[in-house]
């Protein structure tokens, strides 16, 4: 064999490798957030066994994405200081604890303390996307990221769906019992498979996490990609956290089931997710940003007119979350770009602002939704998207990367 065929096989096997580990990443990614999405169809569930605290049922999703939050904040940016794989799999050892738990709460007390260690943990997806960043060269950066950033989304798109199946047939404890099962097969195969990574800092904890505050105010990038994904995804959960009172109404008189499907149809946009990072990688993370937030404003007009129509929002399930999806692996790709030897911090400031935008965006629509109707929501998801393109086009480019 000659010296150029051999490199060309070395170079072949590697990227075979580097699929492979992106793929496993993308797993672990899906499977631990799907964790704090799973109990949302359960209340009604939960209602049933705890008929003492049945008014309270609703603070068991709460503290999970609080969780979430707090979790994001304390634990992701460990990822620059230790072993990202040891990391994953002490998470994993731990939420299985807290799942155990939860399967098995004889109170709605002892559930919610459980759910709320099931969202800090749940972090895990928050040390597989920076090790994507890390593993794959920069001039493939965005494709990495996208790739590992679908198994995050079909994680929260599909883990509803999957959680009311599971529950309609076994009931909502082997809900929380299937993923200890599932977690357990995954720890075993990160074990065989994912290597270990370098950390890049030597900083002790609380130095650790009060740089987070310099990285925002040293990189006006990292400001400008966080507030835009905070606004985009301030737009796609407003959606989402009215789209079952829509059709629960006249003219679909659809039951929860229904909405819980149009996760299905938003996996379109997990899957352009990898796509969208090539783009990011070929044209510049910036082109891919403007052109989203036009998809998304295209999206909430297609609403705007579907209110009677399953067809129409079908069509602008798929544009939101072509939109939302590749506009945020386009900003992780740009901000990964920006200090490489702090990525899991980067990481941490850009999804807390991604969520608390998340969380606005679904407050904004409870209050619009009583008064003024599915046209409010829209409205509102419109201001939020130009609240974005504001944001995103008032940055030069060339400080934008």
């Amino acid at each position: 064999m000659s010296t150029s065929d051999a490199s060309t096989s070395t170079s072949a096997s590697s990227a075979r490798s580097l699929r492979g580990l992106l793929l496993l990443l993308a797993t672990i990614a899906g499977v631990s957030v799907a964790n704090i999405y799973f109990n949302q169809p359960l209340l009604d569930n939960f209602r049933q066994s705890f008929p003492g605290s049945a008014s309270w049922v609703g603070t068991v999703p709460a503290v999970t994405q609080l969780g979430y939050a707090a979790g994001m904040l304390l634990l992701a940016p460990l990822g620059d200081r230790f072993d990202r794989r040891l990391l994953i799999l002490l998470q994993i050892a731990g939420i299985c604890v807290a799942l155990v738990v939860a399967a098995s709460a004889p109170t709605l007390a002892v559930l919610v303390v459980a759910s709320l260690a099931i969202g800090v943990l749940a972090t895990i997806a928050q040390q597989a996307v920076p090790f994507a960043a890390e593993l794959a060269p920069p001039s493939e950066r965005g494709h990495a990221v996208g790739t590992v950033m679908s198994g995050l989304l079909l994680g929260i798109l599909l883990a509803r769906t999957a959680s009311g199946i599971v529950a309609q047939y076994f009931g909502w404890r082997a809900v929380f019992g299937a993923s200890v099962v599932a977690l357990l097969a995954l720890a075993v195969v990160i074990i065989l498979r994912l290597p270990k990574s370098q950390p890049t800092s030597t900083l002790p904890y609380g130095k650790l996490l009060v740089s987070m505050w310099h990285l925002v105010t040293e990189h006006r990038a990292l400001r400008e990609a966080s507030l835009t994904g905070a606004a985009l995804f301030a737009a796609f959960s407003i959606f989402w956290s009215v789209l079952a009172l829509l059709l629960a109404g006249a003219p679909f008189h659809l039951g929860p089931q229904a909405a819980g499907l149009f996760g299905i149809v938003g996996a379109a946009g997990a899957l352009a997710a990898p796509l969208a990072g090539k783009f990011a990688d070929r044209r510049g993370p910036r082109a891919i940003i403007t052109v989203s937030l036009v998809l998304v404003v295209i999206a909430f007009l297609i609403f705007g007119a579907s209110a009677k129509s399953i067809a129409g929002l079908v069509v602008g399930v798929i544009i939101l979350d072509i939109g939302v999806q590749a506009a945020q692996i386009s900003n992780q790709s740009r901000i990964y770009a920006l200090q490489p030897d702090a990525r899991s911090r980067v990481n941490t400031v850009f999804m807390v602002a991604y969520f608390i935008g998340g969380a606005l965006g679904s407050g904004v629509g409870a209050i619009v939704w009583p008064v003024f109707g599915w046209i409010g929501v829209t409205i509102a998801g419109i201001v939020f998207a130009g609240l974005g393109a504001w944001n995103h086009l008032r940055l030069p480019a060339r400080a934008g990367h």
